[in-house]
């Protein structure tokens, strides 16, 4: 699929997805889900992608969604929509390899429902979050009021949903939404040193670290840990625990080229 809302690029393991329509602030649309998904379904495929980067062009991460083409839907159009960018969402949730989210500026409505799809979100200092659909007589639809209070809190959510007030990064991180802020200039850098040293260990078990949280956090502590306890025997069984406990022992540094079964997961 040839990408006009979207850049798709690898640099070695780790995957970088750009939202790329500066003149809408990078608004979402059906053609912006349509090549998000090619590309979901591009790094599911790839056994050698061990890290996802999302970020935009411009002064916006996502800015929300295509407020042109949604007002020309009706309720039934309204409602495939909405599914529509909840599944892609979750999907990217889904993927069995770390997502963070580089927010470099606007992340409103459906870019903040992006990024908190995303296992974790570093933010430019000059990043602004906030769900305002309350202003336009709706309400998030791509999952924003499910996974921000899960994030924040029920009440806190409630409060910018209520609202529609937008926040800064520094009120981002001071409530947990985000987990570093930086400079603007060093937005990307920050981000791929994290995203290099999560690359460097086996996919295996961070696949097995993702899905030990995100599923513990649903379930009372001893079913959570009874799958952290099925996970951990997966992964020593795994090539990447061999070479990990090898290099271990002979004093060396671990090379993790180990591949990951997706029906072992899924």
């Amino acid at each position: 699929m040839e990408y006009k809302n979207i850049i798709f690029s690898i640099n070695e393991n780790v995957a970088v997805i750009t939202f790329n329509n500066p003149k809408t602030l990078n608004a979402l649309n059906m053609k912006t889900f349509n090549e998000l998904e090619d590309a979901i379904n591009k790094i599911n495929n790839n056994a050698d992608i061990k890290a996802l980067i999302l970020t935009g062009t411009g002064k916006a991460f996502i800015a929300g969604a295509d407020i042109a083409e949604l007002a020309k839907f009706n309720a039934l159009e309204g409602k495939i929509f909405s599914e529509k960018g909840q599944a892609i969402i979750g999907s990217l949730e889904e993927l069995p390899i770390p997502v963070i989210a580089a927010v470099n500026g606007f992340a409103l409505g459906g870019g903040c429902e992006m990024a908190l799809a995303a296992d974790f979100i570093y933010a430019a200092n000059t990043a602004k979050f906030g769900l305002p659909e309350i202003k336009l007589g709706l309400i998030p639809g791509f999952g924003g009021t499910q996974r921000l209070a899960r994030q924040v809190g029920k009440n806190l959510a409630k409060e910018l949903v209520f609202t529609g007030k937008m926040i800064d990064a520094k009120t981002a991180k001071n409530i947990g939404l985000a987990n570093e802020v930086f400079a603007s200039a060093k937005l990307m850098e920050e981000t791929y040193i994290t995203a290099d040293l999560i690359a460097s260990k086996g996919k295996t078990s961070l696949c097995a670290a993702k899905q030990s949280i995100n599923c513990g956090v649903q379930a009372d502590l001893k079913t959570a840990c009874q799958f952290e306890a099925n996970a951990f025997a997966i992964c020593l069984a795994s090539e990447d625990a061999k070479e990990g406990t090898s290099a271990f022992l002979k004093k060396r540094k671990a090379v993790f080229k180990g591949k990951l079964g997706k029906s072992v997961w899924k």
